[in-house]
């Protein structure tokens, strides 16, 4: 299945698929096992587990062999210089842990690489529903190997949207406001715990939207290019394009990509 995947894409996506299918086969086994590992708290609904530390061990590993120097900025190390600054590896080892910990499989390997100050690849992959999600900047999106366009739906009301509402309480208020403006105008909300695939399944045309706040870039990297790259529009919170800065998102396709600026965007 492996080398079947591989087949007409570039090496360096031939690199990132090759580490996220070998992390995810890590978080497969996990996920079996899920009722025995070994969990730590870092703080309300974020959670750290065993499975993140070694599917972000493998990914260092093999990204590492095969670019050497290249630079890393990691959900749970952190950065790491590389003699090769110019490129930086983003990386989300566990997109969605608390389905993770929960049995839910919702959750993936996220990874963006980063050139310069723009990404220029991203792979998106989850091994339950081995889900591969591939894109490369000028050479369009993909799952597994079909092209992706976003969703042709025209009109808010026959609109799904993905909603990245933040877990911590104190942030609750400001959550309930961003849902109740998309209340009654669009068919339906969805939170589903990862913001990777959810960026995905706008790319894929699965969600008509997304929007999400307090993120990291490691959650963004990868799936703004997606979107891009399936024909979709993406923005921060206030309508520009510091989104892997700013933590916040607005992703869809072109024909509802204003009409939900025009609710969300401050």
């Amino acid at each position: 299945m492996l080398t079947a995947r591989l087949t007409g894409r570039s090496a360096l996506v031939n690199v990132m698929v090759a580490a996220v299918e070998k992390a995810g086969r890590a978080l497969t086994r996990d996920f079996g096992e899920v009722e025995h590992l070994q969990v730590s708290r870092k703080g309300l609904g974020d959670f750290v587990s065993t499975a993140d530390h070694r599917a972000e061990k493998i990914l260092i590993q093999e990204l590492t062999k095969a670019r050497p120097g290249y630079a890393f900025l990691l959900e749970e190390t952190g950065a790491i210089e590389g003699t090769d600054p110019e490129h930086c590896w983003i990386v989300d080892p566990l997109d969605g842990t608390l389905n993770f910990l929960h049995g839910i499989p919702q959750f993936c390997v996220s990874l963006g690489l980063k050139k310069g100050n723009e990404i220029i690849a991203g792979v998106i992959y989850n091994p339950i529903l081995d889900e591969l999600y591939w894109a490369e900047k000028g050479k369009g999106a993909f799952l597994n190997q079909r092209r992706l366009r976003v969703s042709g739906r025209r009109h808010l009301d026959e609109a799904l949207v993905a909603i990245g509402t933040p877990y911590r309480h104190q942030d609750d208020e400001n959550a309930i406001n961003y849902t109740s403006r998309l209340a009654g105008k669009v068919a339906g909300m969805r939170r589903f715990g990862s913001a990777a695939l959810d960026l995905a399944y706008v790319a894929a045309g699965k969600f008509e939207g997304c929007f999400a706040l307090n993120l990291k870039s490691w959650d963004l990297a990868a799936g703004i290019l997606m979107v891009k790259e399936s024909g979709g529009y993406v923005c921060d919170a206030k309508g520009g394009q510091n989104i892997l800065d700013s933590g916040t998102v607005l992703a869809a396709n072109d024909h509802l990509f204003e009409s939900l600026s025009k609710l969300l965007i401050c």
